[in-house]
């Protein structure tokens, strides 16, 4: 049945495939206006939006089995409340032995991203395998008459991505590009082989949000502004992972229920403001499609969903009963269990994360409880003893759980034991990859026909993405963030240069990464790869203060094109990023642009189509279209006029192609901006340094070098090497993994600077403030200077000292210094380079998070009084 559906959304792809790119060429061209909002939207070929009034039945492909439902009662009927609570219970491998695992009866472990087997990066499949033995083995062990096996979770989200050697594919926001549901259901299973490979039968993806804000730092997590391309891929992505639930299969997770696509300012974890009818119909689209395919988990999002023109505030959406109980499992029929995501439940009021029998009463059935999961055990046990908990709601729980692991055929087998375990070469898919990144990549420039690239030519590659496996894959990459990683880290991978090289030989291919200096006379072509560098959830997110213009963040690769374009020479563009984002200057200095997403792994499917009829290429041609609006202005999402009308310089469903003939004229820049209009927020230090901000470290002399601490989250830094002064760590304040943690060990420094002075007097006038949160560890014995400024001479500090003794609690705390009192310390604010800097001496620790300059009403905002503070 489900194969049938997909023979009649594949006749659509072809057609919108042939035909749809030169259409809208042909449109464009004689409107003389690339903007065409009316191009049409291949998302709606593949399926047709809904209109439901209220959350559907959707009918999924599992029926209701009599067998497995008596077994499953049996199963419960036996197990102690321990044993049900264990069941209940996730823990990260990082925080768990498998001795704990028998004690405790766990039902689940899970590694984040960023964990592996023997906290080795590069750690083989039989380790992978090893450590899910002793996992499953541990599960088998325990004392009860009852005994179930435990199940591995891991965010495979583009491929095995956490495994070292596994083939990444394009991340979803290319794949939507493809407008292919069969090559997702493909990669889905091939993704199911590989981490099955390794001993691991639970994939924490597809991602379903409909993103709607290409501030979110996970719009590349999303195929899809347009829910119903979202649908289909969910049917299909689900179908290609769970399949048969054989031995080569793992069960699928839907996540995040529900909206995390639709936040306000495309904030992670943040709020969604929008109506019943559009939250069902447009940003339950992916559910309807996974609970078709039979999904048998779904994670709760983060997010929180405010209904305001209907008056009703569902609060985070852990904690939503209506919504994970009434509008999931009781209208949608929803047969699997849900999941919390990484320490959700400490956000709900009342709860902490090992505490929150609010989020279980709602819905959740398994929690994530990564580290404090032996208090969680011990809490809910106590919860459910004095009436908190219902015992129902618990056996519902341990039912839905137990029904997903007899389906996935769990019980009394290891994992080494199953088909395909152990097997290396199910890590690598590469030709599927590489045909993944061939429909992904979109042209939405091409004039003269500068491509294809001809037979011969010599062609100088440029740009800082051109030979990084790092920039390709980005985020959920081996690391969580993709960062800390070269091209060593992915050894079957291949750049796009190298993928140049291959298809137009070696001897015509030149690659400088910023031209600097080169004569470009001998070259015929020039091809500049450029984009993001790694993010993932909450440091990708870009400030709703910012513009989406590129060259603010990465104002490198504007500089590589401008000097590329004095040699007057044809220049194609490759973009490689995780979202659509403001670039009518780069635009404007390319022949050709191409946005290529984030390949993943397979560069070499990059050259396929740019040097389509050369030896090896194999003749492939443009086949994308945008399944994402493109912004034509910085702050797409501004209020006001005109400017609002004319946001969007490519509707979803463009793409060229090189049928047709297409000549874009120059587009409108606006004048550079620091910051959209009305922004109230410069970010300066979010989880990651805010581009262009840096955070370094330094001993006490202002005149001496700074160590630029770079953005591995793993790392514990000693610096100096020899004889450190300062020690930094990544720890959590607010969320995972969003604070630095400082111990001075001298005197020294710890800043965020720029290379670009800001002006931030009108912000003065605006009552704005230097504001973070902090958490003191060891109280100072001596000043603690914040400063901000412009280097030794126009640089104001204010004594912290007296404030930070009255938080020497270990609580978070938030600090608000008006400008003013910088001022009053002797900093000139017209052109400041360090926004935040604290000098210290030992004894001091504090971690330090979300440091920011705030504008704005002073209401809700508990400012520190100059006067209390001391200057120098």
């Amino acid at each position: 049945m489900v194969r049938t559906g997909w023979l009649w959304l594949m006749c659509a792809v072809l057609v919108t495939v042939d035909g749809g790119g030169a259409a809208l060429a042909a449109d464009a061209a004689a409107a003389k206006d690339v903007r065409s909002s009316a191009a049409p939207s291949l998302g709606h070929r593949l399926a047709e939006p809904t209109h439901y009034a209220d959350w559907p039945a959707i009918e999924s492909r599992l029926p209701v089995d009599p067998a497995l439902e008596a077994r499953v009662r049996k199963i419960v009927a036996g197990m102690s409340l321990a044993q049900k609570i264990g069941q209940m219970t996730q823990a990260e491998i990082k925080s768990i032995t498998p001795a704990e695992v028998t004690k405790y009866h766990i039902g689940s472990v899970l590694n984040g991203g960023g964990s592996w087997p023997g906290a080795n990066k590069h750690a083989g499949i039989g380790d992978w395998l090893a450590l899910s033995d002793r996992y499953y083995d541990a599960s088998m062990a325990t004392d009860a008459a009852v005994k179930v096996p435990i199940i591995w979770g891991i965010d495979a989200v583009h491929g095995d991505n956490n495994v070292f050697g596994a083939t990444m594919f394009p991340h979803n926001i290319g794949l939507g590009a493809a407008h292919d549901p069969a090559l997702i259901e493909a990669i889905g299973a091939a993704t199911a082989r590989a981490v099955r490979a390794t001993g691991v039968e639970w994939v924490f993806a597809p991602t379903l949000a409909v993103a709607q804000n290409a501030r979110w730092g996970r719009t590349y997590e999303s195929f899809s502004s347009e829910g119903p391309l979202v649908r289909v891929y969910a049917r299909a992505y689900v179908s290609g992972l769970q399949g048969d639930f054989g031995d080569h299969n793992v069960m699928a997770t839907a996540k995040h229920f529900i909206g995390d696509g639709a936040t306000q300012n495309g904030t992670d974890q943040g709020d969604a403001r929008v109506g019943l009818k559009d939250m069902i119909n447009v940003h339950g689209s992916g559910y309807f499609g996974a609970i078709e395919a039979g999904v048998q988990s779904v994670m709760a999002s983060y997010s929180s969903w405010d209904d305001v023109a209907a008056g009703i505030d569902y609060g985070k959406m852990s904690g939503a009963r209506a919504l994970l109980t009434g509008a999931l499992k009781d209208k949608m029929g929803f047969q699997g269990f849900v999941v919390s995501d990484w320490n959700a439940i400490g956000q709900l009021p009342g709860c902490t994360n090992a505490s929150c029998p609010q989020a279980i009463n709602a819905g959740i059935d398994m929690v994530m409880v990564p580290d404090d999961w032996k208090a969680f055990i011990a809490n809910t046990t106590r919860q459910v003893e004095n009436g908190e908990i219902p015992m129902a709601r618990i056996d519902d729980a341990v039912s839905r759980i137990v029904r997903a692991k007899l389906r996935m055929g769990l019980f009394g087998m290891r994992p080494s034991q199953r088909a395909g375990a152990g097997d290396a070469g199910s890590l690598q898919s590469r030709e599927l990859a590489r045909r993944a990144v061939r429909e992904s990549l979109v042209l939405l420039k091409n004039n003269r026909g500068v491509l294809p690239l001809k037979p011969g030519a010599k062609i100088l590659v440029v740009g800082k993405s051109a030979d990084s496996l790092s920039n390709q894959t980005g985020g959920w990459s081996l690391t969580w963030q993709g960062t800390g990683n070269g091209n060593a880290d992915f050894p079957h991978g291949e750049t796009i240069l190298a993928g140049l090289r291959q298809a137009a030989g070696p001897a015509n291919v030149t690659y400088s990464e910023t031209a600097q200096g080169m004569d470009l006379a001998p070259f015929d072509a020039i091809v500049a790869v450029i984009g993001e560098t790694p993010y993932a959830e909450t440091m990708g997110d870009i400030m709703p203060s910012a513009t989406l213009r590129h060259s603010d963040r990465y104002p490198e690769d504007l500089a590589v094109l401008q000097t590329v374009a004095k040699g007057h020479k044809p220049v194609v563009v490759v973009l490689v990023a995780g979202r659509p984002l403001y670039v009518n200057n780069l635009l404007n200095l390319s022949d050709a642009f191409v946005a290529a997403w984030l390949p993943g792994t397979e560069g070499e499917g990059v050259a396929d189509v740019l040097l389509a009829g050369h030896s090896g290429a194999g003749g492939y041609k443009f086949s994308g279209a945008l399944a994402m609006p493109w912004p034509g202005v910085p702050c797409p999402d501004a209020g006001g006029g005109g400017i609002k009308a004319k946001r969007w310089l490519f509707a979803p469903g463009y793409g060229l192609r090189y049928s047709g003939k297409h000549e874009m004229a120059t587009l409108p820049t606006y004048p550079a901006v620091d910051a959209c209009a009305g922004a109230s927020v410069l970010s300066v230090f979010h989880t990651l340094a805010v581009p262009p901000f840096s955070l370094y470290l330094a001993d006490a002399d202002p005149e001496h070098p700074a160590h630029d601490i770079g953005s591995d989250l793993n790392a514990v830094i000693e610096w100096p090497a020899s004889d450190p002064v300062l020690r930094l760590r990544t720890v959590q304040v607010n969320t995972q993994q969003d604070a630095k943690s400082v111990t001075w060990l001298g005197a020294g420094r710890f800043f965020a600077r720029s290379a670009q002075p800001r002006n931030l007097m009108p912000l003065v006038s605006a009552h704005a403030v230097l504001q973070f949160d902090v958490v003191i560890a060891t109280p100072a014995k001596g000043p603690v200077k914040a400063y901000m400024g412009c280097g030794d001479r126009c640089t104001g500090s204010v004594d912290l000292a007296r404030t930070f003794a009255t938080y020497a609690n270990g609580a978070r705390h938030t600090v608000s210094i008006p400008l003013e009192c910088f001022i009053k310390g002797g900093a000139d604010l017209s052109h400041v380079d360090v926004p935040f800097g604290v000098l210290a001496s030992p004894p001091f620790s504090a971690a330090f998070a979300d440091v920011k300059i705030a504008a704005g009403a002073k209401d809700g905002r508990a400012d520190l009084p100059c006067a209390s503070l001391d200057a120098p």
